[in-house]
């Protein structure tokens, strides 16, 4: 049986090592991944931006537009204001020229009265001049040849002397007329042409402005096309890049299951070597207690030896997890609040000095290790327990002592507690998942009861 054994031995060995160094040829593998999807996220976050100032853009000149929009009509209502004004004030220029027709004629009315009330006052004068000079009222009272015909003269006289005045009165009245209607019409249509140059000149500014704010609406109009454009080009790259990241997510969940599998083969192998072990120290117990029972025999005929079966208890293989490290509890599993509002925590936290040492909660491949966002310095490992997949995350490390793809033992040290990523103190957050970890960390359960 010893040759067997050591046969089986030499076998088992050449099949875990080969299986413990099958994962080094892709070591970094699921780090690129994380590191691409790490990228593929930088850009969704930055395409993500870029939508939101598009939006951003276009809400502000979408506000302008409708400011400009309510700018042109509210130019449009003062424009057919203005122009109802100008309508008006031409109408009221067309009845001031009608007036100004009629005061014309009025005008030459009295231009006529007052032409021949002159050459009246010229005749008279003419006759003054061809009678020697001026008459002589007094001479013609003087002359009556009776009382009556002296009352008849006086009469005649006070009718030449008011007719004369009544024609200077009349004369001088029309030409005050005159001149105030000369001046009236002039000042009227002085007034309604000053009033027309005035609202037409205002419909001319409103008219330019109008001009204008349609400009501005024109070039709001194709700016706002633009961003349009521009931000359905950024969605289009935005939906592109989430399916690259659900492509990646499929990578890394297929590499994360292609080391859960080297570790639950590692896992077996382990068990079996360990099994083939306590076969072989059995037999080997066996063999010396049968030769020693021989030596027995032959020294002591007649002692009758007790064979009794030899019980070997072994703790590999245990499903349980072990806890990474030594410290004070700090926060558990569950809702919290560290001040920037209610959250859900997903592990559980263990304070202690900066650089106490990190193990390996059970033993397990290396998924990832490095930075990764609010986690700071993290280690993620992948376990194969009792056929089923388990991940563990170690995060806010100050120190790393493994990489991606090695293998790790339970109790092995991955790496020190430290500070690193969304920390408030030096402590170690510590997450168990029931399969591999994913982005969502969906499938994270409370440690508490997992650990020993």
């Amino acid at each position: 049986m010893k040759p067997l054994s050591k046969f089986l031995m030499i076998a088992l060995s050449a099949v875990l090592a080969l299986t413990m160094f099958l994962p080094t040829a892709n070591a970094d593998k699921l780090s690129d991944l994380e590191k691409q999807k790490q990228e593929v996220q930088q850009k969704q976050s930055e395409l993500n931006s870029g939508i939101q100032q598009k939006t951003s853009e276009i809400s502000q000149n979408q506000t302008t537009l409708e400011k400009i929009i309510a700018k042109i009509r509210e130019l449009d209502n003062q424009i057919i204001e203005t122009q109802t004004k100008i309508d008006v004030a031409q109408a009221e220029i067309d009845q001031t020229k009608v007036e100004i027709d009629e005061l014309r004629k009025s005008i030459e009315e009295l231009e006529r009265k007052i032409a021949e009330r002159e050459e009246l006052l010229k005749e008279r004068a003419r006759a003054i001049q061809l009678s020697g000079g001026s008459v002589d009222y007094i001479d013609v009272l003087l002359g009556a040849n009776s009382f009556v015909d002296f009352i008849d003269r006086f009469s005649a006289v006070n009718i030449l002397i008011e007719a004369d005045r009544e024609i200077m009165r009349e004369q001088a009245a029309d030409k005050k007329l005159l001149a105030e209607q000369k001046a009236e019409v002039e000042t009227k249509l002085a007034e309604q042409e000053a009033k027309k140059a005035e609202l037409v000149t205002l419909k001319n500014s409103l008219d330019a402005q109008k001009n204008e704010q349609a400009q501005l609406e024109t070039d709001l109009k194709a700016e706002q096309s633009r961003l349009a454009k521009e931000k359905s080009t950024l969605e289009s790259e935005h939906s592109e890049t989430m399916n690259v990241s659900a492509e990646l997510e499929k990578k890394i969940g297929a590499e994360q299951a292609r080391l859960a599998e080297i570790a639950r083969k590692a896992e077996e192998a382990r068990l079996a070597k360990e099994a083939a072990a306590r076969k072989a120290e059995a037999e080997r117990q066996a063999a010396a207690s049968a030769a020693e029972a021989t030596a027995a025999a032959v020294s002591a005929p007649a002692a009758a030896p007790e064979v009794t079966q030899t019980s070997v208890a072994s703790n590999a293989g245990s499903s349980t997890f072990i806890l990474p490290s030594t410290g004070r509890f700090t926060s558990g599993f569950g809702g919290r609040d560290i001040g920037a509002g209610a959250e859900s925590h997903l592990g559980m936290d263990i304070a202690n000095s900066p650089g106490t040492p990190i193990v390996a909660a059970a033993s397990g491949m290396v998924s990832h290790a490095g930075n990764m966002g609010g986690y700071g310095n993290v280690v993620i490992l992948t376990h194969s327990i009792n056929g089923q997949t388990h991940s563990t995350v170690y995060g806010h490390m100050n120190s790393i002592n493994v990489s991606v793809g090695q293998s790790v033992s339970q109790g092995q040290q991955v790496g020190g507690m430290g500070n690193t990523g969304r920390s408030t103190g030096t402590h170690l957050h510590f997450e168990i998942h029931v399969g591999p970890w994913n982005g969502a960390r969906s499938n994270a359960v409370n440690p508490a009861p997992y650990v020993r």
